[in-house]
């Protein structure tokens, strides 16, 4: 096992999620959620691959799919942590009537009323990052402009403090107690797609001694989106605070294309050079991964067979 990992046999494109109490993960053809009960059961979800790439066949493109696949990927972890949420800790009041406003929605809104809430979910957290983790460090370099004259620097230090809010952030939530259990399913998940990539069976045994560290992690991709913008944004004109929040907005689809086809690489590639490029992400997974148990593995695996497909080239890079 190398620092950063397993060298795997058959790089993979299904990829995954840690929920509560289980594991979702997604293959060429489906979606698999694998909850643990409080029974001590599993059960399974599973579903059709849906998305903005998939049903208008953008897939294909590089650098435009980096932002749609962002965007459903996020939907689809939202839907998953919902099921999850539903499945392992299942509401006591379930068999109560609806309040008046949820009850207006339901009349309105009617079987699409679940999908808004999703949709609407994506839009806030997407409004909340950007707000926190790209205008936020704009505005607090803005304030340095008086002791700071060159562009470039400028630049460079609002990019530094974004990676820095965004390594406390991910430093605080992993010193959350109830945060453990789904980073130790995120251990089980890297390791599940590990064994996967290098062929063995897949069995709890053999999964066990694989790394929780993966370079096509979320993680990692956040990380890649930090670097790239600051390479990006340091070469933009330092403007008013408006023109450097609206032009930091525009060159967030380039910064999410480009962050994209970097993880894509780096999920098949076995170079040298990409093993640097993925150092830093995968030093921050050891932020966002545990090591699980047995039966945290015995959930990924579920999922992860649920997902498989006869020929196994189709789940190929």
């Amino acid at each position: 096992m190398s620092k950063l990992g397993h060298k795997v046999i058959k790089p993979t494109s299904i990829g995954g999620q840690a929920v509560i109490e289980g594991v979702m993960m997604r293959g060429p053809k489906d979606i698999a959620i694998a909850v643990r009960t409080p029974e001590n059961e599993i059960v399974v979800k599973k579903e059709p691959v849906e998305g903005i790439i998939t049903k208008y066949r953008l897939n294909k493109i590089p650098f435009l799919r980096g932002g749609l696949a962002l965007i459903d990927s996020m939907v689809l972890g939202i839907k998953s942590l919902n099921y999850a949420v539903s499945i392992a800790m299942p509401e006591e009041d379930a068999d109560e009537e609806l309040g008046r406003f949820e009850a207006f929605l339901q009349k309105i809104f009617g079987d699409r009323l679940a999908d808004i809430v999703t949709y609407f979910s994506v839009f806030i957290a997407l409004l909340v990052a950007v707000g926190v983790f790209i205008l936020g460090p704009t505005l607090l370099a803005g304030t340095l402009k008086k002791f700071i004259s060159n562009t470039i620097v400028l630049n460079l230090t609002e990019g530094v403090l974004r990676l820095a809010l965004f390594i406390a952030y991910i430093f605080a939530i992993s010193k959350m107690e109830d945060i453990h259990r789904v980073f130790q399913y995120h251990g089980a998940e890297h390791k599940s797609i590990y064994c996967y990539e290098n062929g063995e069976d897949l069995s709890i045994e053999n999964v066990k001694k694989y790394s929780t560290l993966h370079p096509r992690c979320g993680t990692s991709f956040l990380f890649i989106v930090m670097m790239i913008s600051m390479v990006l944004f340091s070469m933009v004109a330092w403007k008013g605070p408006i023109s450097r929040m609206l032009i930091r907005l525009a060159l967030l689809p380039v910064v999410a294309g480009i962050s994209y086809e970097i993880i894509k690489i780096a999920g098949k590639s076995q170079s040298a050079v990409m093993s640097i490029v993925s150092y830093p992400g995968m030093m921050m997974q050891k932020l966002t991964t545990r090591e699980p148990d047995e039966s945290q593995i015995e959930v990924a695996l579920e999922a992860l067979k649920n997902v498989l497909v006869e020929n196994e080239d189709e789940a190929l890079w």
